[in-house]
């Protein structure tokens, strides 16, 4: 699949990514970090137009998210589950943490593999308002797609060496992500509850 993936993106361009971004949000198996990694290399060697392939991916990401939360908002979580076949385990622990953690996990959610696919649903399944779900999904979208861009783009010709090391390591990387945001953000909360007492 991949490799099919990487042929279309230097045959057809952005579009690809933008297509790819879109449906992989929503939980196609799409390897979208690999093929925007590719994607950032592709453009360092003059194979892809830098800014239309930035805008393609950052589009495409916004727009799969922005429907995935329309869809929580508009059908319902429970509706979803029997028609998507979206597996329990991953839905109930993307409810949790967006109970727990609120729209840092629309933030820096699409780091971890398997919660991205759910957290715009989970959030459009609660009262969260669309105003604060473009707070903080849109920026969490850019920064996604600036990090693995920006990673293909520095490794270059090392490209083949990259991807196997982002294989290797995007579940463990994207964990500490989160990790470190939690401990942000339970930080700034209780110091700002300490000041109010």
């Amino acid at each position: 699949m991949e490799h099919i993936l990487v042929s279309w993106l230097r045959h057809y361009g952005p579009a690809v990514l933008f297509l790819a971004q879109m449906f992989g949000i929503f939980g196609v198996p799409i390897p979208d970090e690999l093929l925007m990694t590719v994607a950032g290399a592709l453009v360092r060697r003059g194979e892809l137009n830098g800014p239309a392939t930035l805008v393609a991916a950052i589009s495409g990401c916004s727009t799969g998210i922005t429907g995935s939360y329309v869809l929580g908002r508009t059908v319902g979580i429970t509706t979803l589950r029997r028609v998507l076949h979206i597996r329990e385990r991953s839905l109930a622990r993307a409810q949790r943490w967006f109970t727990r953690f609120g729209v840092w996990l629309l933030a820096f959610g699409y780091f971890v593999p398997g919660v991205r696919h759910v957290t715009a649903i989970a959030a459009g399944s609660t009262p969260l308002d669309y105003g604060q779900f473009a707070r903080a999904a849109y920026p969490g979208a850019v920064f996604w797609c600036l990090v693995f861009l920006g990673t293909g783009y520095v490794a270059g010709d090392h490209l083949e060496d990259v991807t196997v090391l982002i294989g290797r390591h995007l579940g463990a990387a994207g964990a500490l992500l989160f990790a470190a945001a939690a401990v942000y953000i339970f930080v700034t909360t209780r110091r700002a509850q300490v000041w109010e007492d």
